[in-house]
Parts: C-alpha cells; sequence; structure tokens
C-alpha cells in the first residue's frame, strides 16, 4: 500500500485517502438498509470509541510532529503548536455559532447556530455531521501536504495510519445521521443518502489543507497543530457529550479509551 500511495503526489494521495474515509461514513450510512434502529448502547460505544480516536489522532499525528517542527522557533518551541492549537478550536467554535445545524438525539427547537424561518430536521443534522466532517478532512490533507516538506516527522505511513483512524470513526457518524432519519419515518434510500453525504466534505477539505501547506512550509507546524484543536473542540462539544446523554457513561467512557490505544499503536507500529 506505502508503494502504490508513492507514485502520486501529496494532494493526490490527500484525495484517495479521504475517499476512503467518506466510504466509511457510507458504509455506516447502510445500517439503515438492514435495520430501522440500532441499539442505544452500541451506538454510544461506537462514538466514545470515534473520540477516542480523534483525541490519539490529534496529539500523534498531528501536535506532536508540529512540536518537533517547530524546534528553535523564536519564542519558543511551544508557540507554533500551542497558537494553531488554539485558532483551530476558536475556529470550529464561530463556524458552530453560525451554521445552522442539529446534533443528533436533540430536539428541533435545540438547534443551533444562525437559524432561518423554515427548518428541516434532515438538513440541520446532516449540516452537523458535515460541519465536524470539514476538520477531519483537513486533518488529513495537511498530514499528507507535510510529505510534500520531506519532514522525517510527518511520514507516508503515519499520514495513512491518521485516514484509517478516521475512517474508522466516521463509520459511527454515518451511522448518526441515517438511523435518526430512518426512525423519523424517512425512506431507507433517503436516509442513506444523507448520510453518506454528510462525509462527502471530506476530499474537497483535504484538498485544500493539502495544497497550502505543501507550499507553504513555514506554516506547517501551524496548520498541523489547528487542525488538532478543531479536532479536539469536535470531541469535546459533540462527540463525547453525544456518546453519553442516554445514561451509557462509563460504557462510552470504556469505549474511548480503547479507540485511544488502537490509534496509538496504529501510529507507533507503523508511523
Amino acid at each position: 500500500m506505502l508503494d502504490l500511495f508513492q507514485n502520486f503526489s501529496p494532494i493526490t494521495q490527500a484525495f484517495l485517502a479521504t475517499l476512503f474515509t467518506w466510504g466509511m461514513t457510507a458504509l455506516g450510512a447502510a445500517l439503515v438498509f438492514a435495520t430501522k434502529t440500532l441499539n442505544q448502547r452500541l451506538l454510544d460505544s461506537m462514538l466514545g470509541f470515534a473520540g477516542g480516536v480523534m483525541i490519539a489522532a490529534s496529539y500523534w499525528s498531528l501536535l506532536a510532529p508540529a512540536i518537533e517542527m517547530s524546534e528553535g522557533h523564536a519564542i519558543g518551541d511551544w508557540f507554533p503548536a500551542a497558537s494553531g492549537f488554539l485558532l483551530g478550536g476558536i475556529f470550529l467554535w464561530g463556524v458552530d455559532k453560525i451554521l445552522p445545524h442539529l446534533h443528533p438525539n436533540t430536539p428541533l427547537g435545540q438547534a443551533e447556530g444562525y437559524q432561518p424561518k423554515e427548518r428541516k430536521r434532515s438538513t440541520l443534522l446532516v449540516l452537523a455531521i458535515t460541519l465536524h466532517n470539514i476538520p477531519e478532512g483537513l486533518t488529513v490533507g495537511i498530514a499528507f501536504g507535510a510529505l510534500a516538506n520531506g519532514g522525517t516527522e510527518a511520514s507516508l505511513a503515519g499520514a495513512l495510519t491518521l485516514a484509517l483512524g478516521i475512517g474508522i470513526q466516521n463509520f459511527p457518524e454515518g451511522v448518526a445521521v441515517s438511523m435518526p432519519l430512518r426512525g423519523e419515518g424517512m425512506s431507507r434510500r433517503k436516509s442513506f443518502f444523507y448520510g453518506q453525504f454528510s462525509g462527502m466534505v471530506e476530499p474537497i477539505a483535504a484538498v485544500i489543507g493539502a495544497f497550502a501547506v505543501a507550499f507553504i512550509e513555514p506554516l506547517l507546524p501551524y496548520a498541523l497543530s489547528f487542525a488538532a484543536g478543531a479536532m479536539i473542540f469536535v470531541v469535546a462539544e459533540e462527540v463525547i457529550p453525544g456518546s453519553q446523554e442516554k445514561g451509557n457513561k462509563d460504557l462510552a467512557s470504556m469505549s474511548l479509551m480503547f479507540g485511544f490505544v488502537l490509534m496509538m499503536i496504529l501510529d507507533v507500529a507503523l508511523g
């Protein structure tokens, strides 16, 4: 697999990798063809697992390389990682306040962001997951774009591991969109369409991220930590609360631990 990817440019690599992550979203959404509902404990454990994957990816694949690349910085080795991380969270916070969206299992009256006069639950739900997929696509794109600068900290194996981790956690995101829509009476075909559609933004965001850092080397540590901050914001604001709101706190917490460990093992073993 590594030999195959080495034949492509980093931007193409990022696009191909996020086609996989989008496909995992579609695979999760496809469960709607098998059942109308999904066991809540299973869904909460999947969301917790996804949160662990995202937290681990934020450090092992993004923050740690950013700190290594910043060695000798005039202000301090910590500055690019710290500032980029905070900017990533602030950016997602701002988008979260503006973009109209609705989290899974939330009443329509609790929709967030700017609210138009006519609101459709399906549209707001898809926008919520799409909002979370933007930093995931950027993250993968930045990881592959870093390869263009030849940094040893940003290995191809590490970028592929990150894409694999994002793909794993995209599976429950597809479920989290399609299942609630099916439960409200939407057809299986439409529920699947909306579920997989939420992941379509990832290849687009990946190309943007890869293109930006591939040609602007000084931006790289800031971009890596920016992506990490955006992902941690998503985990703290949505993934962890969503996995525990139905009372399965212990199960979700342990699933998060397993997700973190799996991503750590993949990153260390392959990266």
